[in-house]
């Protein structure tokens, strides 16, 4: 089957950071035909280096990789249809998705017909969400008001009535080796092995995350605790604290108990071995939250921010479903710093950290018990499979 995923960058890398593992994933372990429409290849670039952000179109690791320009070019729809996130289809190509046979197209075309019998996929990916009334929402289907089409409503998930979460065969394989023996990750890094005394953590959030607090939090602690951070905009926070200028890749800050590395951009792979690597992960949005879960370390999530609070409902859903089975004090220091770290309150590093060992037996639990069901991709194969032939 051909697949067309239609993406925009609404902030920065967590939607395209989805969809082009996804594309990958689809292409390289399905055998599927991946067209991505992205309207900023600029920001597929900074994860995926093999990308060209001055080309229109161009083939990157078995994908087809398209700039989402308007006037939209005539092209033919693909057998199943990805609107990533309800970014909206333009509206000349939900109209050629109408069409039962091809139509005489340009060069950016094909003429190949759907199969007899076959129809075409339309599908909706939602936002990942622990809340439960996901699960009747799951697979939903939405007829088209005015033309003779059917949009999918596919919800990411943490149980199997949901639609799973990205992770590609040999993840966590892979994981493990690092864990095994990271010596070789931290000498490409740069940077000394870590020492068993000291915390090791990566940091990546949103501008209006209480950086400061946590800067402060780090340099007080009663243990040594290392920072790795990516360049990108919290940079200029962490400069101003430090009463610096500025801090580029390979920049270090020294204060009390806390010393952070300014590190560079990764690419999508490094960063996944970055969270293996590191003994606890301050991830935020969508794709680096799974993937923070996948690493099998503490995690401290930082949500999306919304109109109303509504984010807020959202992370309580998930605490409510990540801390079953975890000890009641670990639990509420748990939830305690997330609340915190979301909402700009008082941040009890240590108080949170003292529970270390008993996370870090958690999360590798929590991981083992995600892997037990199907991944994302494999589920949305299988969906559109049993909806193509009616």
């Amino acid at each position: 089957m051909r697949w067309d995923i239609f993406c925009r960058i609404i902030d920065n890398y967590g939607d395209i950071g989805v969809c082009w593992r996804l594309s990958q994933q689809l292409a390289a372990e399905h055998g599927m035909a991946v067209r991505l429409w992205v309207d900023d290849v600029a920001s597929l670039q900074r994860m995926c280096p093999d990308a060209d952000a001055s080309r229109e179109v161009q083939n990157c690791r078995g994908v087809e990789v398209w700039r989402w320009i308007e006037p939209f070019p005539y092209v033919m729809p693909a057998d199943v249809v990805i609107e990533a996130f309800g970014c909206e289809l333009p509206e000349s190509y939900v109209a050629a998705m109408t069409l039962p046979s091809p139509q005489p197209l340009d060069q950016v075309g094909d003429r190949r017909a759907l199969p007899e019998g076959a129809k075409r996929i339309w599908i909706n990916l939602e936002y990942l969400s622990a809340e439960r009334w996901v699960e009747g929402c799951h697979g939903m289907a939405s007829p088209h008001p005015r033309l003779p089409l059917t949009k999918y409503f596919f919800f990411p998930g943490f149980t199997a009535a949901t639609g799973g979460l990205l992770r590609e065969n040999g993840l966590l394989a892979q994981r493990d080796a690092l864990q095994h023996n990271p010596a070789q990750w931290w000498y490409q890094l740069g940077l000394p092995c870590p020492i068993s005394t000291e915390a090791t953590v990566s940091l990546f959030c949103y501008d209006s995350a209480p950086v400061s607090k946590l800067l402060d939090a780090w340099a007080a602690s009663t243990m040594p605790v290392r920072c790795l951070l990516p360049e990108g905009k919290t940079v200029a926070q962490v400069a101003s604290w430090a009463g610096q200028p500025g801090l580029t890749p390979g920049d270090s800050v020294q204060r009390g108990s806390l010393t952070l590395h300014v590190i560079p951009f990764m690419p999508q792979e490094d960063y996944d071995r970055l969270l293996w690597a590191c003994d606890c992960n301050f991830v935020r949005g969508e794709d680096s939250f799974v993937r923070a879960q996948w690493a099998a370390r503490p995690l401290v999530w930082q949500i999306y921010p919304q109109q109303d609070n509504v984010h807020q409902v959202k992370l309580e859903a998930f605490l409510d479903r990540y801390c079953q089975g975890l000890a009641e004090d670990a639990a509420a220091a748990l939830r305690a710093f997330h609340q915190s770290w979301n909402s700009g309150g008082r941040l009890d590093w240590d108080d949170f950290w003292r529970h270390r060992a008993v996370l870090q037996d958690h999360t590798t639990a929590w991981a083992g018990q995600l892997a037990q069901a199907a991944d994302l991709a494999s589920n949305l194969v299988r969906f559109c499979k049993n909806q193509r032939y009616p």
